[in-house]
């Protein structure tokens, strides 16, 4: 049966707009996860992130605030319907709280896709938005 998974980040010091071009921007979302991606700030657009492992459509889109996908991996069986992908970006102060849900996660994938968004994506933004050098796991 199909998981969902809800994760809260804090990212400090920033603005939901220089976290939205981190994913919605294609130079920049190569840059942080480590592999390549095509995507555009277009609802009804096609993408794919880590060379194509990913895969999906952009489904709602508001500019620096919501982000509504959908989201498959390349290793899905085809019988598995496309999971739904969802930030929510919240100003707090000088900080940012991400609201992530994935939603329809086949079981198999869902300890793999949990540490894949900490390990590509959120630990590495705040590295990059540190200033710091990016490190993230093998793929």
């Amino acid at each position: 049966m199909p998981k969902t998974i809800v994760q809260k980040v804090v990212f400090k010091n920033t603005t939901p707009k220089a976290l939205y071009n981190l994913y919605m921007d294609a130079k920049l979302h190569s840059m942080i996860s480590g592999s390549p991606a095509k995507i555009t700030g277009k609802e009804g657009t096609k993408y794919s992130a880590h060379g194509g492992y990913i895969s999906g459509k952009n489904l709602h889109l508001v500019k620096d605030k919501q982000i509504v996908q959908t989201w498959r991996a390349q290793t899905w069986d085809k019988s598995e319907a496309d999971s739904i992908f969802m930030i929510n970006l919240e100003k707090k102060g000088n900080d940012v709280v991400l609201h992530a849900i994935h939603a329809n996660v086949p079981d198999a994938a869902v300890d793999g896709i949990k540490k894949g968004w900490n390990g590509h994506y959120w630990n590495p933004w705040k590295q990059h938005l540190a200033g710091k050098p990016i490190t993230r796991p093998k793929m």
